[in-house]
């Protein structure tokens, strides 16, 4: 009784290692390039809010829960 062997794919081999990344490992360098890119947009509107505070309640809510 004879052994099988294995013989290689006709295909040629991608050459590369696949790597998944995790969905926070994408989002979370998005989120701090959008909060810096904010900053740098606004920083002559440095004045105390009185009107909305809806965008400051919104950045307090994504920091809180990125602190967690």
């Amino acid at each position: 009784m004879s052994a099988r062997t294995h013989t290689r794919s006709t295909r040629p081999d991608a050459g590369g290692v696949e790597i998944r990344l995790p969905w926070w490992a994408v989002a979370l360098p998005a989120v701090a390039f959008g909060a810096l890119l904010l900053l740098i947009l606004g920083p002559g509107e440095a004045h105390a809010a009185t009107g909305d505070p809806a965008l400051g309640q919104l950045l307090e809510r994504i920091v809180d829960l990125l602190t967690r």
